[in-house]
C-alpha cells in the first residue's frame, strides 16, 4: 500500500476505502466550539509571523444540509443509532449539538466498517461534547467494545476565576471486537510512586503488605495521561489551533498497532497522526477538507524525513493544469492555498486590510549560516487575467513590504512585456553564496507543476 493524503469530505472518502483494511482510527474532529480558528505561522526566526489566515471554523447550526444528514441516518443506519438519535432530537431539538451530532453519526458508521476486526477507534473530543459522543460511539461499537475513557491531562491553556481551570481532553478508545491489537509493553512508562504504592528496598510495597517486583522497563500507564500540550515557542508547534502534541500520538499509535499496520486519520489538521504514523514505520492515510491543511502535513513531512520519506499520492488535489482550472473557478480560495502549498509558501490571511495588500503568501529564508537575520519572498496568486500593471503593483508590493524577492504565481501565462517589467526591477544578492536571485520572478501554475521551483537562497549546513 502506498500512503495516501485526501483533500476532500471525508465521507465521501471514507465510503470508497474497503471494508476491513485500516488497523487503527484516530480522529480530532472539531468539537462544536463555536469558534473561527486562526492560523499563525512562525517564520525561521522562531517568532509570529504576519501571516495569519483561517484555519477552519467550528461552529454548526441545524440547516438544510444537517437535515439531509437526518434523512440519510434514518434510511441507512442501524436501528440503534436512529433510536438513540431520534430520542436526542426529541430531547434537544434542531440545535447546534444535535446537528454536530448528526454530522459525526454517518462518518464514525463509515469507520467502523473499515476497522479490521483486530482494529481499535480513539475519538478525542472535550468534556463539553464527550458525553453526547459516547452514547453515539456505543451505539455504533457497543458498549462492551467501550476500551477508555483515557484522560489527557496538561497545564498549558486558559484560566480563570469563575470556575475550575479546564486542563483536560478527552480520549474514547473502543475496539471493533474483543480481540483487539493492545502492546502495553511498547508505551510503559516511569514508576513514581503513584497508586498507593512506596517503594522499599529492591520491590515495591502494596498498602496490604505483599511486595512486588516492578518491571524493569516502567508500569503500563493509566487511563490518564499527564502529557504536556506542546508550549507556545516550542520547535514542534507550527502554529496550528488544534495541533496535538507528538507524544501524544506516539503512544496511541504504538500501543494499539504492530509496525507496517495501516493509520487513519479522517480529520487530519496539520498532520501530527501522518508525521508519528510515518515515525513509528506504519502505514497512514489522512484527510482533510482543505488545501491548507494538506500543504501544512506535506511541509511537515518533507521537514520531518526528507529523502528518508516514504512514497505517498494525494488524492484529489489538482495533478494537470485542466484541473487547477477547475479548482479555481469552483473555490478561489482553496486554489490560492494549494498553488501557494505547490512552492511551500505559508499564506496570509485573504481577507486582511492594510498594509499586507497584495500579498497571498510568504517565504522566509536565513541569510547566511549562524545568522539570526531572514529574508522574505512575498508571492501574489492569480487565476484570473494579468498584465504589465499587474508586475508594477507587485514590485511596489515587494518595496513596502521590505522583502528580499517578490513571485508572481499565475494560472495564465505572462506577456513579453510582464517579463521585460519583472527584469527591469534587477537582481538580490545574497550575502552566503554570492549568487544572484531575479527580485521579481514570474511562475505559471503549469511549470509548478512540472516542478519549477522559486528561486532564493537555500543555507544547507
Amino acid at each position: 500500500m502506498i500512503n495516501k493524503l485526501y483533500y476532500g469530505d471525508n465521507l465521501n472518502i471514507l465510503k470508497v476505502i474497503p471494508t476491513g483494511s485500516i488497523d487503527l482510527v484516530y480522529l480530532d474532529p472539531p468539537f462544536n466550539s463555536k469558534k473561527d480558528y486562526n492560523l499563525l505561522f512562525k517564520n525561521e526566526s522562531g517568532l509570529k509571523s504576519e501571516a495569519q489566515i483561517r484555519a477552519f471554523s467550528d461552529t454548526w447550526k441545524w440547516d438544510i444540509n444537517a437535515e439531509r444528514t437526518w434523512s440519510h441516518i434514518v434510511s441507512c443506519m442501524k436501528p440503534s443509532t436512529i433510536s438513540l438519535l431520534s430520542s436526542l432530537r426529541q430531547f434537544m431539538g434542531e440545535n447546534s449539538v444535535m446537528a454536530y451530532l448528526v454530522m459525526m453519526a454517518p462518518r464514525l458508521d463509515e469507520m467502523h466498517r473499515i476497522l479490521k476486526d483486530t482494529g481499535s477507534i480513539f475519538l478525542h473530543c472535550d468534556p463539553t461534547s464527550s458525553h453526547y459522543l459516547k452514547l453515539l460511539m456505543d451505539s455504533i461499537f457497543l458498549p462492551e467494545n467501550f476500551r477508555n475513557e483515557i484522560v489527557w491531562c496538561y497545564r498549558q491553556g486558559g484560566r480563570s476565576t469563575r470556575h475550575f481551570p479546564r486542563k483536560h481532553d478527552i480520549i474514547l478508545f473502543y475496539s471493533k471486537t474483543d480481540n483487539w491489537t493492545f502492546n502495553p509493553d511498547s508505551v510503559r512508562i516511569p514508576y513514581h510512586g503513584t497508586g498507593g504504592y512506596q517503594t522499599s528496598g529492591n520491590g515495591v510495597t502494596n498498602p496490604n503488605g505483599r511486595n512486588y517486583q516492578p518491571n524493569p522497563d516502567g508500569k503500563i500507564p493509566e487511563d490518564w495521561w499527564d502529557i504536556p500540550a506542546i508550549p507556545p515557542m516550542s520547535k514542534e508547534r507550527i502554529g496550528y489551533p488544534t495541533q496535538k502534541p507528538l507524544d501524544l500520538l506516539e503512544r496511541i499509535i504504538s500501543s494499539c498497532s504492530n509496525e507496517g499496520d495501516v493509520i487513519l486519520d479522517p480529520f487530519c489538521g496539520c498532520g501530527t497522526t501522518i508525521v508519528a504514523a510515518e515515525k513509528l514505520k506504519r502505514k497512514w492515510i489522512g484527510i482533510d477538507i482543505t488545501n491548507l491543511a494538506i500543504t501544512l502535513v506535506l511541509t511537515r513531512l518533507e521537514q520531518f524525513f526528507g529523502p528518508r520519506l516514504s512514497l505517498y499520492s494525494i488524492e484529489g488535489t489538482p495533478v494537470d493544469i485542466d484541473g487547477a482550472k477547475t479548482l479555481a473557478s469552483q473555490d478561489r480560495y482553496q486554489f490560492q492555498w494549494w498553488a501557494l502549498g505547490l512552492i511551500g509558501a505559508r499564506p496570509l490571511e485573504n481577507n486582511k486590510k492594510g498594509p499586507d495588500g497584495g500579498v497571498d503568501g510568504f517565504i522566509f529564508f536565513n541569510y547566511e549560516l549562524q545568522s539570526s537575520r531572514v529574508g522574505k519572498v512575498v508571492v501574489q496568486v492569480k487565476s484570473g487575467k494579468v498584465s504589465v500593471t499587474t508586475i508594477r503593483e507587485l514590485s511596489t508590493v515587494r518595496r513596502n513590504q521590505d522583502a528580499d524577492i517578490a513571485v508572481l504565481l499565475t494560472l495564465e501565462p505572462p506577456t513579453q512585456g510582464m517579463k521585460r517589467e519583472a527584469a527591469c526591477e534587477g537582481f538580490f544578492t545574497c550575502l552566503y553564496d554570492g549568487r544572484l536571485y531575479p527580485r521579481v520572478q514570474i511562475l505559471t501554475i503549469e511549470e509548478t507543476l512540472n516542478g519549477s521551483k522559486v528561486d532564493y537562497p537555500v543555507v544547507r549546513p
